[in-house]
């Protein structure tokens, strides 16, 4: 049986997370393309209101975009920037 030493949890520095930034929000943008493109445009009745099905995971992977910008700021408030 084979042990693993001890390892530090990866710290990852601000300059890495900036890096990774713009990757992350191109990624979120192509998604959400992806899922305009391929979801049928049907409707279902919310409180009464048509609603396009396609909304639902649009407005899921805007809320994932607007946490990452969110965590990207309180980074920078943290370190001062």
């Amino acid at each position: 049986m084979s042990t693993v030493p001890d390892q530090k949890p990866v710290q990852r520095t601000g300059n890495d997370l900036e890096k990774r930034f713009p990757l992350a929000l191109v990624l979120y943008a192509t998604l959400a393309v992806l899922v305009f493109v391929t979801m049928d445009a049907g409707k279902v009745m919310v409180m009464g209101k048509p609603v396009e099905l396609r909304l639902l995971p649009l407005i899921i992977i805007g809320g994932m975009a607007l946490r990452t910008i969110l965590a990207r700021q309180a980074e920078r408030i943290r370190r001062g920037k």
